[in-house]
């Protein structure tokens, strides 16, 4: 897997006392200036809004947020060669939905069960492996599957913007995590490289895992079997379990991120809740409220009234993926 992201996350990483620009990716804005006030003021001693390190925390959607999500999560793309490639060892897939669709390519009628069938899918491809086994195959297929319009590799797919977003958080004495409810191993694979966030700041779906012995070696294998979904309300249940602390800033992008954001902000002292809004049909899409993905109606009508920040990624990023030129393909 290419270290690009990672390394471009280093390059703009310079001391904030130093870097005249800590966003350079980003035109000048409110959004923007969103940001860097609320860095300034929470982290300059002597301000009344000054938040001590210990409770710098800052937490992210994936999704939408951190890297694209059309046309369908990335996750759901892996399962889907993952049912293709499995296909042999299961010949009952042929004649049972959703997997039937996957193998005919019809992604709309795989996808048309919700939830349900993708966690039926995912269970089926990711269990009964260990999960060295499992996170091997996150890191073959990102190593050789590409974007079907950009063609880009899947970890590229990422927003430079955010990237600096991050490291300026980070540069500033905040810890950041991923609360994601996509899968909280498939992510993990690739985070610490991408995002510079390690494992263990890393939250998500998940199903359960055993402990056994192996051929003499302990593992952890996968059951298909639920064990958290983390999305929606399940968000602050998540962060709550995991972190131990409510966080002063979240950022996402969709209506099942509103209730991070709603739990984040709604805690006592300075805090930053943000939306990105994909808007930008021409560097990438244009969707919100009537999408089949990532649909974004609810958080767009009540974020001004709740003081939360809007990003346009058509107004307030130079750029959305890192150095490359961002026509599409199609």
């Amino acid at each position: 897997m290419k270290s690009l992201p990672s390394l471009i996350a280093l390059a703009i990483f310079i001391s904030p006392n130093l870097q005249a620009d800590p966003l350079p990716s980003w035109n000048k804005s409110a959004s923007k200036n969103s940001i860097i006030d609320f860095v300034n003021k929470t982290t300059t001693e002597g301000s009344k809004d000054y938040v001590v390190p210990a409770k710098r925390i800052a937490v992210f959607d994936n999704d939408g947020t951190l890297w694209g999500e059309q046309p369908m999560y990335f996750q759901a793309i892996f399962i889907f060669d993952r049912i293709k490639a499995l296909a042999p060892q299961h010949p009952e897939w042929k004649n049972k939905e959703p997997f039937a669709s996957v193998l005919k390519g019809d992604t709309k009628t795989a996808l048309s069960g919700g939830h349900k069938a993708i966690l039926e899918m995912a269970m089926a491809t990711h269990a009964g492996v260990t999960t060295e086994e499992f996170n091997q195959s996150v890191r073959d297929w990102l190593a050789t599957a590409r974007h079907p319009t950009t063609n880009r590799p899947y970890h590229e797919m990422i927003y430079q913007p955010m990237l600096e977003v991050l490291t300026y958080l980070r540069a500033n004495g905040f810890k950041t995590f991923i609360v994601s409810g996509g899968g909280i191993d498939f992510i993990r694979v690739f985070a610490e490289e991408t995002y510079g966030i390690p494992p263990e700041q890393v939250m998500g779906s998940s199903i359960k895992a055993v402990y056994e012995i192996r051929n003499g070696k302990p593992t952890l294998t996968k059951l298909p079997e639920l064990n958290f979904i983390d999305d929606k309300a399940g968000k602050p249940v998540g962060i709550h379990q995991h972190i131990g602390r409510r966080p002063i800033a979240a950022f996402g992008n969709s209506d099942g991120d509103f209730e991070m954001l709603e739990w984040t902000t709604a805690g006592s002292g300075l805090r930053l809740g943000v939306y990105v809004h994909h808007d930008d049909a021409k560097r990438e899409w244009q969707y919100d409220s009537p999408s089949h993905i990532g649909q974004l109606k609810r958080g767009l009508v009540e974020a001004p009234q709740r003081g939360w920040t809007i990003i346009s990624m058509q107004k307030d990023w130079k750029t959305i993926f890192p150095d490359q030129s961002e026509k599409k393909t199609n």
